[in-house]
């Protein structure tokens, strides 16, 4: 899964870029994290999406109003930068997805329901120092979605549907979409669904796939399940109805040694309360409705009773 997957130039270019992220001067974005002992302050850490934001945000405003002292370094860059930086210590918090992590540290792992992801991860973190605290019922996942005149068209309702017409349609989605399991071979192995008419390497959800879709010049395009743009366009999302990717619930991930009682019980209560769609209601205030990740963040804690 995930907008926070790239090659290795990518990743080359984000280590690159470290430096001016945050707007902080001429130093390093990184630097200054809480101590390997704890200490006093919780780094809260974001990768580089609106979503990432919202979520780092509300994290930071629930442990302030426990009493604990937080600094925030957000949207550093990919997974590849970020959850590096949080096995060193540089920041010691982060707004997770558990498939997707589980995928990282073992791109083997074939685990897919939330409980056998969750048992097949923790040890992996263990080793690392590091611990997820309680998942939500949120997921973000990797999905496709047509506009409503390919739908009817093609009587496009379900993944499945794509079987036996794939072949007449054009799919879009970031390069590496070819090659992941979760991608076309996943489409291929689990659905039995052939060959597209043809591939066109755009972005992953972003205003390239957005674009071609509502042009006409995909099919099919490769976006986010919790993405605002799904409904403010008017897109039909197809259902998963095989289980093909892992599942994504939104987890906090933190340093063992900072994750206190205090801030489990903080941020388990926010974790219980974030929706799939709730979070796809405050991603759209942001991407779409273009309002602050933050101000967005204290809205819905306030509403919810936790600020």
């Amino acid at each position: 899964m995930r907008r926070i997957r790239l090659g290795g130039v990518a990743v080359a270019a984000c280590l690159a870029l470290l430096l001016a992220a945050c707007g902080g001067g001429g130093d390093n974005a990184l630097e200054g994290g809480s101590q390997e002992n704890g200490g006093s302050t919780v780094t809260v850490g974001s990768t580089n999406f609106s979503e990432q934001l919202i979520l780092a945000e509300m994290y930071a405003a629930v442990l302030k109003k426990a009493g604990v002292k937080v600094d925030t370094r957000l949207n550093l860059g990919n997974r590849e930068v970020v959850f590096p930086a949080l096995e060193k210590g540089d920041i010691d918090l982060l707004p997770e997805y558990n498939g997707s992590v589980l995928s990282f540290l073992d791109p083997k792992a074939t685990q897919t329901t939330s409980e056998e992801v969750n048992t097949a991860l923790a040890p992996l973190l263990d080793a690392k120092g590091l611990v997820a605290l309680d998942h939500s019922p949120a997921e973000d996942k990797d999905g496709w979605a047509v506009t409503k005149e390919t739908a009817d068209k093609y009587g496009l309702a379900k993944v499945s549907d794509l079987k036996g017409k794939a072949s007449q349609l054009v799919v879009g989605g970031p390069p590496e979409l070819k090659t992941r399991p979760a991608g076309l071979p996943g489409l291929k192995k689990v659905y039995g669904i052939e060959d597209f008419k043809e591939f066109k390497a755009l972005d992953a959800g972003g205003p390239l796939t957005t674009s071609a879709l509502n042009k006409g010049d995909i099919d099919v395009g490769r976006v986010f399940t919790t993405q605002g743009a799904i409904a403010d366009n008017g897109w039909v999302l197809l259902e998963e109805d095989k289980p093909l990717e892992p599942a994504q619930n939104i987890v906090p991930i933190g340093r063992k040694d900072a994750m206190t009682d205090q801030i489990k019980q903080a941020l388990n209560a926010i974790s219980s309360k974030i929706t799939t769609e709730e979070l796809t209601k405050l991603n759209k205030l942001v991407d779409i409705d273009k309002q602050d990740p933050e101000k967005v963040a204290n809205d819905w804690l306030t509403q919810q009773g936790l600020l």
